[in-house]
């Protein structure tokens, strides 16, 4: 059989179920998720397999009205990512709509010249009256050559749309071993995974600025792991909310986020985090650098 190989970029407004998705098609977790808005911050590539072809899934952060440099930063990856790509769908939350920031990708989209799908996610709790209206909303302000209906969640959809993914890449040898699922490196897996457990266990109470550095990643004689992080925020109310009362919270996130690094690496983690205050951490050149971020001015 013909091997096939090609990008598809997966972009979209903050929450519409991106990275989600490239875990359900990879077969594993390549990104992280959490509820909160913007969690995905860097262009980050998962490798799908279908048959004879690989399918290199580019995730993509949010496209959002960016103000700080660092939202800027992360918007024009998103951008990156479309243009290197064979492909791009666009995934729409089938329940929340086409709000401001759907209409503000369409706009970006609609000139573009690569070929584009439409995927509305979340069919499973979405209304069914509303998502044909939402597709031709949609469809009348862009050009979309396929439109697909999926849960990422649930799984719904999800093979038909893999298959078809699979038929419309190009004829081509593969780009990555057929064991790789990701192009991350082990420490930003590391700084990930930590920064998942801060959205999800502190939920609103930690302000989006917050960031996680692996300063220290080296494997022990025995070959187990050991990670040394800093969190760093922005004021001292928020180290303080981090660490929890008598150091509990910065314990469950530790503990956390071992297991999960235990459970990706398959070896035995030894991970130690340190809670510190940079109120400026979002105009730091080498942290974008870390992340995969381009500075912007």
């Amino acid at each position: 059989m013909t091997k096939r190989c090609g990008h598809v970029a997966i972009i979209g407004a903050p929450n519409a179920g991106k990275s989600t998705l490239v875990n359900a098609l990879v077969g594993q977790k390549v990104a992280i998720v959490s509820p909160k808005a913007q969690t995905t911050r860097t262009r980050m590539l998962g490798v799908a397999l279908a048959g004879e072809t690989q399918i290199i899934l580019v995730d993509t952060p949010g496209i959002f009205a960016a103000q700080r440099r660092f939202d800027r930063a992360m918007v024009a990856a998103a951008w990156d990512g479309a243009g290197d790509a064979d492909m791009i769908a666009l995934i729409v939350d089938g329940r929340a709509g086409a709000g401001p920031k759907v209409e503000k990708i369409l706009d970006g989209l609609k000139d573009r010249p690569e070929r584009k799908w439409l995927v509305l996610n979340k069919v499973d709790i979405a209304a069914k009256d509303k998502l044909l209206a939402l597709t031709t909303k949609l469809t009348d302000k862009c050009a979309f050559e396929q439109i697909y209906y999926i849960s990422a969640a649930t799984g719904d959809g999800l093979e038909e749309f893999k298959t078809a993914l699979a038929d419309n890449m190009p004829e081509g040898e593969w780009h990555f071993p057929e064991d790789q699922v990701s192009d991350a490196t082990d420490r930003l897996i590391a700084s990930e995974i930590t920064r998942e457990q801060l959205y999800l266990q502190l939920h609103e109470e930690l302000p989006y600025a917050s960031a996680v550095e692996t300063e220290k990643y080296s494997e022990r004689e025995d070959g187990s792991l050991e990670i040394h992080q800093q969190i760093l925020v922005a004021r001292p109310t928020q180290r303080a909310i981090v660490l929890g009362k008598g150091g509990t919270r910065i314990k469950a996130i530790g503990e956390a986020a071992r297991l999960e690094l235990a459970k990706l690496m398959g070896v035995k983690v030894h991970l130690y985090l340190h809670v510190k205050v940079y109120a400026k951490w979002d105009e730091d050149r080498s942290l974008y650098r870390d992340i995969g971020l381009e500075w912007v001015e």
